[in-house]
């Protein structure tokens, strides 16, 4: 369970004592990047160290210009970012007033990038020496050696950082001002976010290509004495069946009921289940997904907190190492720590010698995998003095890390097969017989743990139907992307990097360019129409071979093996060019969009226009600006009898949750909380809506509940809402 006690060698607390460095008499001033982390590391270091946080970037290009010299070998231009100049004038005044400045900044390029300006900005105000430290975890020791061996900037790590940066605003600031000239002001396009964008809008249009097709599975109840027991049928005459309809269901079922039951096959077999590798950034971010239902920006706060360090009774302690890594390498002192802790707390787990896991050709391996610093501070140890969500991400990161270095547990599947005339029916139950790595997780992955069971069985033993389940299903479509899938994806297809997984789905929520729907991600109108746009103007940048190239490249930079400025030239005149050509010969939509209706203002009486604005279309009245009316806009007829009102989109009031609702309320009570999707039932001729379950994924539904196309969304009573009309 992850929570065993803290044995006579945990209870020393050797490894988390917080041993401080040797008392300096020097004035020795540490930047870090928080306030969070500046306090942890304090309380680690000795007198004459002062920590103090730059909070991320104080020197940044300027949000208002393209603030890059094309014609100069792409140098950029830096400036204070805005709100921060008393930031750094305060640091320049505490390293004017010390012997020596220690950039602590996150080891990773934007870590460097800081790193490297502050450097340049404080180097004018004292003449103290300015050094880098880095560490992957915030503990005493690490801390400790890093003030001990500080080093130098390293230069091709911060030009990858700068070619990157410039890379995104050479990409942005030219396709920003093409999509404000010919969609819509305001809009905005980014190099990384354009492509995630087009993968998520090439599903969205599998999905809506899909047409369901109808299939039924034919279960059985069998029984041996008092024990009963459902299998499926897998095999009819010799064949797998394909049961299209309920007639053919029926004709096997008719065919067998009264034949005899006897098992035809029983077979037992072993697995042996390898632990995991410890999580990187983007195994977590999908873990996360998955078992706790984070989103990936979730995750990460989350992650840094526990990295930065939270107080454990009077200690403050960095939990985890540094949360953005693509590497599964561990460092020997930890892998010793937890032997020793698995040999104390479950000796017959411990491996003879440790695991060691491949690090894949394209990780950079600059951090270890991600890892609880402590071992021995167990998930049920530090739960008191940790958040609910806090407490539930660190334990699945504690028992990725511990599992891994221990033994395969072993499961044991028992698979019976029954035969009644043509008809072959199976089931399968497993269970796990050696439990091994996962006697320290919560829970047993279900696909191991035991699915069912059977009574002692024995070949040609004769059983008993009590019952046939014909059961209709219908195919179902590709899954929408979720937080989970589209993280695999990118980094399956190499694009991005651990710190900008999160990022890129955050950008495209804000942009409203996607929604988050039942966890999954759906492109809206708006982010279609640029999708589009970007696809068919620029499908070489918007592209996944694309972007995986220009992280090889950043990659070469880091690496001190390509220059960067050669990098942007090989983009950026080629591209130019094509933007210029794009701009001239694209036709602009703008204002083509707003169409005139035949709805009346119910404020001033003029008409309606339909009208694109961030959340998409709406209905706005033709008086403005003297008229301020807008109405969502109808999305199907009322399927009412004898109702002529038109369903929209409303919201609840407090918590604002959509749903769909008649305009003739209160006169028409319907709603639904399925949203109508702009097709009509083939069977009745009402409009559909697009469900989810987990069972199902996403289908679509009919909305009449006299209606059998696939399942029935129905009606709901409306009573038990407070509405309010939704407007853009």
């Amino acid at each position: 369970m992850g929570d065993a006690k803290i044995t006579k060698a945990t209870k020393t607390k050797k490894t988390v004592k917080n041993t401080k460095p040797k008392t300096t008499k020097k004035k020795i001033l540490v930047i870090v990047e928080s306030p969070a982390k500046a306090s942890t590391i304090e309380k680690y270091l000795g007198t004459g160290y002062t920590v103090k946080a730059s909070m991320g970037h104080l020197i940044d290009l300027p949000k208002s210009r393209l603030a890059v010299d094309v014609e100069n070998n792409f140098q950029p231009e830096y400036i204070t970012v805005r709100g921060r100049a008393k930031i750094l004038k305060d640091l320049q005044k505490d390293a004017k007033k010390s012997d020596e400045v220690l950039l602590a900044s996150d080891n990773d390029r934007e870590g460097e990038a800081i790193a490297w300006h502050l450097k340049n900005a404080l180097s004018q105000k004292t003449n103290a020496p300015i050094k880098r430290i880095v560490f992957n975890e915030i503990t005493p020791q690490a801390i400790n050696e890093a003030v001990k061996n500080p080093g130098i900037i390293e230069e091709s790590k911060v030009n990858a950082q700068k070619a990157r940066r410039v890379l995104d605003r050479l990409v942005g600031y030219n396709l920003s001002p093409l999509l404000w000239k010919k969609v819509k002001n305001g809009l905005s396009a980014g190099r990384v976010q354009s492509v995630a964008l087009r993968m998520i809008c090439e599903r969205e249009e599998e999905v809506e290509k899909f047409i369901p097709e109808e299939y039924w599975s034919l279960d059985a109840d069998f029984v041996k004495g008092k024990s009963k027991f459902t299998a499926q049928l897998v095999s009819y005459q010799d064949k797998k069946p394909e049961l299209k309809n309920e007639a053919e269901v029926q004709k096997i079922i008719d065919e067998i009921q009264n034949l005899e039951c006897i098992v035809d096959d029983l077979r037992v077999t072993e697995k042996s289940i390898k632990p995991k590798a410890p999580f990187t950034t983007s195994k977590l971010q999908q873990a996360a997904a998955n078992k706790l239902g984070f989103t990936s920006r979730k995750t990460m706060q989350i992650a840094q907190q526990l990295y930065e360090g939270v107080n454990i009774g009077s200690s403050r302690v960095g939990l985890i190492t540094y949360m953005r890594t693509d590497s599964v390498r561990i460092a020997q002192s930890a892998l010793d720590e937890v032997r020793l802790w698995i040999e104390e707390n479950y000796p017959a787990e411990l491996p003879e010698k440790q695991i060691v896991y491949s690090v894949g050709k394209s990780a950079q391996d600059a951090h270890e995998a991600i890892r609880p610093t402590y071992v021995i501070y167990t998930p049920e140890y530090v739960k008191e003095f940790l958040t609910r969500d806090q407490q539930r991400l660190y334990t699945i990161i504690w028992e990725a890390f511990v599992s891994s270095q221990m033994i395969n547990a072993k499961s044991q599947t028992t698979s019976v097969d029954i035969r009644t005339g043509d008809a072959i029916f199976r089931i399968a139950a497993t269970k796990v017989v050696e439990k091994g790595f996962y006697k320290v997780m919560k829970t047993l992955t279900s696909k191991e743990d035991t699915s069912g069971k059977l009574p002692s069985l024995k070949k040609d033993e004769k059983l008993e139907v009590l019952k046939f389940y014909p059961e209709q299903h219908f195919t179902s479509g590709p899954a929408r992307f979720t937080d989970a899938s589209i993280v695999k994806m990118l980094e399956e297809k190499g694009i991005g990097r651990p710190s900008t997984y999160a990022p890129i789905i955050s950008v495209l929520l804000d942009r409203y360019y996607v929604n988050r729907n039942n966890k999954q991600l759906v492109p809206t109108l708006l982010g279609r129409m640029i999708n589009d746009i970007l696809t068919e103007s620029f499908p070489d940048v918007v592209n996944e071979n694309f972007t995986v190239e220009i992280e090889k490249k950043l990659d070469e930079v880091e690496e001190d093996k390509f220059e960067w400025t050669k990098m942007m030239s090989d983009f950026y005149f080629p591209f130019r060019n094509r933007v210029d050509e794009v701009m001239a010969s694209l036709e602009s939509v703008k204002g083509t969009m707003d169409e005139p209706t035949d709805k009346i203002c119910e404020k001033c009486g003029k008409m309606m226009m339909k009208k694109l604005g961030r959340f998409g279309y709406f209905l706005a009245c033709s008086g403005f600006p003297e008229c301020h009316n807008t109405r969502s806009i109808p999305l199907a007829p009322c399927p009412r009898p004898n109702c002529d009102g038109e369903i929209v989109a409303r919201k609840t009031k407090g918590k604002g949750k959509e749903f769909y609702g008649c305009t003739k309320y209160p006169e028409c009570d319907f709603i639904s909380h399925f949203k109508p999707i702009n097709q009509n039932c083939p069977e009745c001729g009402q409009f559909l809506v697009e469900k989810y379950d987990k069972k199902n994924g996403t289908y679509k539904s009919c909305i009449n509940p006299e209606c059998n196309y696939l399942h029935t969304a129905g009606e709901e009573v409306l009573s038990a809402f407070n509405i309010e009309e939704g407007n853009e």
